[in-house]
């Protein structure tokens, strides 16, 4: 079980699953229900973590670690980092 330094948002939780043997899948589910889904849950990957490495990777999707992220700029929803221009990082 991997140290996660976020907590979850309100109305949601975090899961984590093996994905290969040194990398943890972090998942993001929703706890409300939903129809389109026979009423399952509905979950997101947050992101990697690599227990090897110690670090924190964004995902391409589901299926495919991205490249290392730093923790500290990641938010409790999602470990893909922001591609904003100078005036966009201002309004933050």
């Amino acid at each position: 079980m991997v140290e996660f330094p976020h907590k979850p948002p309100k109305g949601m939780y975090y899961e984590q699953t093996e994905f290969k043997r040194n990398v943890t899948a972090i998942w993001v589910h929703y706890k409300r229900r939903f129809d389109y889904n026979n009423g399952d849950s509905v979950r997101c990957i947050w992101g990697f973590y690599n227990s090897k490495t110690k670090s924190y990777h964004a995902p391409i999707n589901s299926s495919t670690v991205g490249s290392v992220v730093d923790i500290n700029r990641t938010t409790p929803y999602s470990a893909m980092q922001l591609n904003l221009n100078p005036l966009e990082l201002a309004f933050l």
